[in-house]
């Protein structure tokens, strides 16, 4: 399947959290644009940026991507929810990726991130202005994390 089962019970939720998480951390939503009666799980999946998460394994998987992240990593759903998210970074990138997930991890929230990361097809891009935040519920029962960025270049 190249994309997801966007009616999957797990969704609903899980962009919720993504959503609200984003509001708590940075203080604005994640989808400014978005209205009453839109479905809010379509309206990520569709965004005009590049969003990712990934849970809270031992070893995390990315547990969502939207469009944009599908096709700007050149992955097909069924393979990016199976993909190590740590497996974004190629080998020279890994350190840098680790101490910023941990920096995360503590703070809550880092704002213009950036770093290299690399597609399924070994096409390693440049990432600029990157939000990576923790993704909480209502109980600041940690979920994982998610990013979000626009700006990214091929090298």
């Amino acid at each position: 399947m190249l994309y997801p089962d966007l009616n999957h019970p797990f969704y609903p939720n899980h962009v919720q959290r993504l959503r609200d998480s984003y509001q708590h951390w940075t203080g604005k939503p994640l989808l400014p644009d978005f209205k009453p009666g839109d479905d809010p799980v379509l309206a990520l999946f569709d965004a005009p940026f590049v969003l990712v998460a990934h849970g809270i394994e031992p070893v995390p998987l990315f547990n969502f991507g939207n469009r944009r992240a599908l096709e700007l990593f050149e992955i097909s759903w069924e393979q990016f929810i199976k993909l190590p998210s740590k497996h974004s970074a190629d080998d020279d990138n890994q350190q840098a990726r680790a101490e910023l997930m941990a920096r995360v991890a503590r703070a809550g929230f880092a704002l213009n991130c950036t770093g290299t990361r690399i597609s399924s097809s070994g096409k390693r891009f440049y990432i600029e202005g990157a939000t990576v935040w923790n993704v909480i519920d209502e109980n600041n029962l940690y979920h994982g994390q998610a990013a979000m960025f626009n700006t990214w270049a091929y090298l």
